[in-house]
């Protein structure tokens, strides 16, 4: 266990403090579903990696052909819940709120030349033995680089906030993209952009496709990481992903990069640099 509660001189406030651990996440507890809902929920989340055209019609078939004895509307809820829609057009589970400004895409046909052009952000699901946590993260388009990242039991605007205020204290970018969800449209996090003269763009309906560099990501930390090492605890997770993204942006060289790492593009075709 990273922090000990009953340490004798140490507080739990300073042992977080000392391991970059913030203080909210020792005290989350996974947001939960029954047993089976969860190992359903598990291989949803893996299938859908394999399969991001699949919706949960083709999903509940793909699941009953596997044995498993569901009806689409518990796999309906549990995508919903999980954040997933198919990335192809046709009627989806998740709306953006009604009263939230849609932004037009931007991004289509651009040549990406430098870093700090185009950040986009995103938020996916992270399974654990007991419960589910919510990892939202904004990556630099040009290099790959992995910005800013953090975790939620909720699926809510605020640790979009505390990324989106982390990624802009080391610089900003052109555009900013993001799907249609409710934490990206909302006021709070379009207004930060804005005041920062920053333009917004946004992923058509069912266009997942549309952030594939962040899909990506999702994808590598999935495998190399959170499904290798099963964190028990969000401290545990929280720690690991910190590790894992410091070994993505630092050491991890990518084919489509040449093989450099993200952090040597991003630091060395910064907009000043070009």
């Amino acid at each position: 266990m990273l922090i000990q509660p009953s340490h004798p001189e140490i507080s739990i406030s300073r042992q977080c403090e000392l391991i970059a651990l913030p203080r909210s996440s020792y005290y989350y507890a996974p947001a939960g579903e029954s047993d089976y809902n969860l190992e359903l929920m598990r291989i949803i989340d893996e299938q859908y990696l394999r399969t991001p055209f699949f919706g949960s019609r083709q999903m509940t078939r793909w699941l009953r052909n596997q044995g498993h004895l569901v009806n689409r509307k518990r796999i309906r809820r549990l995508m919903q819940i999980m954040g997933l829609e198919a990335t192809v057009p046709g009627p989806h589970t998740s709306r953006p709120h009604p009263e939230h400004k849609i932004y037009p895409y931007l991004l289509r046909g651009m040549v990406l030349r430098h870093s700090n052009l185009v950040w986009s952000a995103d938020i996916t699901f992270v399974p654990m033995p007991v419960g589910f946590m919510y990892l939202v993260a904004i990556i630099d388009w040009y290099s790959r680089f992995v910005l800013a990242w953090r975790l939620s039991n909720t699926i809510d605007t605020p640790f979009c906030l505390d990324a989106l205020a982390i990624a802009l204290a080391d610089g900003a970018p052109c555009i900013f993209n993001t799907d249609q969800g409710c934490q990206f449209t909302s006021s709070d996090f379009t207004g930060q952009l804005l005041a920062e003269e920053i333009l917004i763009s946004m992923d058509g309906r069912g266009r997942a496709l549309d952030n594939v560099f962040i899909e990506r990501l999702w994808r590598s930390v999935k495998y190399e990481d959170i499904y290798l090492r099963d964190y028990g605890s969000v401290p545990e997770l929280e720690q690991g992903l910190a590790d894992y993204f410091r070994f993505y942006n630092h050491e991890r060289p990518h084919s489509s990069l040449g093989g450099r790492t993200p952090a040597e593009v991003h630091w060395s075709s910064l907009p000043e640099q070009v």
